[in-house]
This record gives C-alpha cells, structure tokens and sequence, in this order.
C-alpha cells in the first residue's frame, strides 16, 4: 500500500525491448508460412549462402610479397575478408549465432576447396558451379516466395537472402533450448 493515497499499487515488471534480430525472424515467421517453402528455404538458403562464398572465394587476390614469402598467401583471399565481415555482422546481431555460422562456413570452405581439387583435375571452374547454384537457388527461393497467400515485399525478401541462415540455425537452437 501506499502511504498517502492507502491503495495498493503493483511493481510493474518492465518488457524486455526484443533485438532487432528478433523482430526480422518475427516477420519471417510470418510471411514465409507455406510448408513447401519452408522445405525449400532449408535447402535453397544454404545452397544461396555456399554460392556466393564460392563467388567471392574466386575472384582473383593481388600478389603479396611478404605473404607469399611465408606461404601465407593460399590461406588470405577475397573469400576470408567476406567471412570475417558476414561473421562480425552476424557477431553484431547474435552472438551465438554467428559461432554457428562460423561453423558452417568452415564446412563451406572446405567443400570450396574441394571442388578447386575437382578443377585441378579437369573439372568444372569453381566459379560456373558456383554461379549455376546461385542462379538456382535464387530462383527457388524466388519461386517459393511466391507461393505465399500474402505476398512478401521484395525489401523482406533480401532480408531473408542476407538474414536467411542464421534465420535457419535460430529454428535448430530453438528445439535444442539453446539461447541466441
């Protein structure tokens, strides 16, 4: 109670304002809810998110003296700036997250390497498999995206293709009551 009025008043408890990361899965929630294309963002975003990193990872480095006097100069490519700029943008967003995305961009990497083996070998370039993938994985998501009985804003479609596979590893931390 009060001294000077005599009512009782309640201690309110203050709402906990969400991050901005939480309100764009909100919204993905939302607009992405067609069971199909729930199926196929799990496969097309990854696809999406390998395929660009393949691109970056190929487009040809300048020559460092000082690198390449240490052997140094295979591990440094466009590819490793575009991790670390992707995983301090994620690190900014969620934390755990980002350490997730860490973990599967090394599984890209390594895929990446592999299929530079491959085109060693007379395979195809890097670069065109990429590239199909890409084109690919665009159109389904573009595909799925209109499979919405509301239709999704273009602007919240590249949100997803940027935002899209931490998008996925908040669903696999969620049923294993991890926080992010």
């Amino acid at each position: 109670m009060s001294r000077k009025s005599g009512v009782k008043t309640q201690k309110s408890i203050p709402e906990v304002p969400k991050r901005p990361v939480d309100v764009c899965f909100e919204t993905f929630n939302r607009q992405y809810r067609h069971p199909v294309n729930q199926i196929v963002q799990w496969i097309a975003l990854p696809v999406f998110a390998f395929s660009i990193l393949g691109l970056v990872w190929m487009v040809p480095f300048p020559e460092v003296a000082f690198l390449k006097k240490y052997g140094y100069d295979t591990f440094i490519n466009w590819g490793s700036f575009f991790i670390a700029g992707m995983v301090y943008y994620y690190l900014r967003l969620a934390p755990t997250l980002s350490y997730a995305m860490l973990l599967t961009t090394g599984i890209y990497s390594f895929l990446i390497v592999r299929l530079e083996y491959v085109e060693q070998a007379g395979g195809p370039p890097v670069w065109s498999v990429c590239a199909c993938l890409l084109m690919a994985s665009l159109l389904a998501l573009y595909i799925g995206k209109n499979m919405e009985k509301v239709a999704v804003p273009f602007r919240s479609f590249l949100k997803l293709l940027l935002l899209g596979p931490i998008w996925l590893w908040h669903f696999i931390f969620k049923k294993l009551n991890l926080p992010y």
